[in-house]
């Protein structure tokens, strides 16, 4: 007969995610009992130190919420603005925001794919540990990451808290012989992660469960505009968001969770490939064909093989926008303001990104709430590392799940702030 086993798991600080958290499992008898996941850093009281900010800089203060993707926390807080406001950006300056969002998701995705979860693909510990055949993909790193980040310093003025984008409009046009002369770096870029795409594709990590998969879907894949859409069917706009989000605090964790209509369900790149991938870029998908057939999926280190082919659309489209587009100085839309509602929503890298502001008649905010996309996907990653725990208990070592439950976690792509730590495991 099978021991079964009673073992309490705790790990300090996981290592290669974006932010501080930990995790404990309680197993009693072989059935776990208990699983949370704690985001120790997450409460900085950011929507209270919203409150009397004016619109005028509003999208520059919170662009200081995350290094990592502060275009996502700048673009969505534009967006909430104009729509409390009625404005409506000239096609020229909706063109630039989508430029500004594939510039993020190039450098923020080229982080994860290649230095964070790469290593759980070649079962090492970090980059730091790659031979010289493995390294290849580290300098790809580099070349794509670059990539990305120029194209944002062209387009929005920095790669992270860019000045540029405002309301209504861009505060600087980027020259379009400063925009052709990327085209190159970006094709070298796009060579780049083919190569890394097989890498990932011929891994056989599976960890899928039946989840919900929600995100902003539209004609173009551009992580702006769109219906948000759900894997069991259901279609609403942006502004009723909040109305299907369900609370759940967590006592053990400084976020707070979410459910949506009442269930769990995930947010990011695999759910959008899941939901969307017929609106990807028409040389995207003829180069990815082969990968595009594993979704939808609901293994979440597809995650991982869905970040990199949003790489490549974002590639892609930003390539034809700058061949066929003639940027040319316009004015900017008057910004007047007014006692209003605004709601943003928009697909940060790591999923759904959601703001709400309640603005006074003078322009400055009287309340508002920001809900982060790895937020929502807490109560989801529970569920997934209890299944994991439970199916391995009596077949792995203590340190074997311990590996398993950190590719899991980091497949998730979680973003709590920004640093990384080294991980200290205690079984009691």
């Amino acid at each position: 007969m099978t021991e079964k086993k009673s073992v309490d798991i705790s790990i300090q600080d996981l290592s290669k995610i974006e932010g501080h958290a930990s995790l404990d499992v309680k197993v009693r008898n072989g059935e776990v009992k208990e699983v949370h996941i704690k985001f120790t850093d997450n409460k900085r009281f950011f929507t209270q130190a919203i409150q009397g900010r004016s619109i005028d800089t509003l999208s520059q203060n919170v662009a200081r919420i995350c290094g990592t993707c502060s275009i996502a926390h700048t673009m969505c807080c534009i967006e909430a603005i104009e729509n409390a406001l009625g404005i409506t950006p000239s096609p020229q300056t909706q063109i630039l925001k989508k430029l500004t969002m594939y510039s993020l998701m190039i450098r923020d995705h080229a982080l994860h794919v290649y230095l964070f979860s790469l290593p759980d693909v070649f079962g090492k510990d970090s980059v730091l540990d790659f031979d010289e055949k493995e390294s290849k993909y580290l300098k790809d790193s580099f070349v794509i990451k670059r990539a990305g980040s120029n194209l944002s310093k062209v387009v929005a003025g920095k790669a992270v808290h860019a000045p540029y984008p405002q309301v209504g409009s861009f505060a600087q046009i980027p020259k379009n012989e400063d925009l052709k002369a990327l085209i190159p770096e970006l094709q070298d870029a796009r060579k780049r992660v083919l190569d890394v795409l097989e890498v990932y594709y011929h891994n056989k990590i599976d960890y899928s469960r039946e989840t919900i998969f929600t995100g902003v879907v539209g004609k173009n894949f551009d992580f702006l505009y769109g219906k948000i859409i759900t894997s069991s069917g259901l279609e609403i706009p942006p502004s009723e968001y909040f109305n299907h989000l369900e609370k759940t605090v967590l006592p053990y964790s400084q976020a707070v969770g979410y459910k949506f209509d009442g269930e769990t369900y995930m947010v990011g790149a695999i759910a959008r490939l899941n939901l969307n991938k017929s609106s990807l870029h028409p040389n995207t998908k003829k180069d990815t064909a082969k990968y595009l057939k594993l979704f939808p999926s609901k293994n979440i280190f597809h995650n991982n093989i869905a970040q990199a082919i949003e790489i490549l659309h974002c590639i892609d489209d930003s390539i034809d926008i700058i061949q066929k587009t003639k940027f040319k100085d316009e004015p900017p839309i008057p910004v007047i303001p007014k006692q209003s509602v605004g709601i943003g929503v928009i697909e940060a890298p790591r999923g759904t990104l959601y703001y709400r502001l309640y603005i006074n008649s003078d322009g400055t905010i009287k309340e508002g709430n920001i809900i982060t996309p790895t937020q929502q996907n807490q109560i989801n990653m529970e569920l997934d590392i209890k299944k994991v725990v439970q199916e391995n208990i009596n077949k792995l070592s203590k340190e074997q799940i311990q590996y398993e439950l950190e590719k899991l976690i980091r497949s998730y792509d979680p973003c709590i702030s920004c640093a990384t730590h080294f991980l200290k495991v205690n079984w009691v």
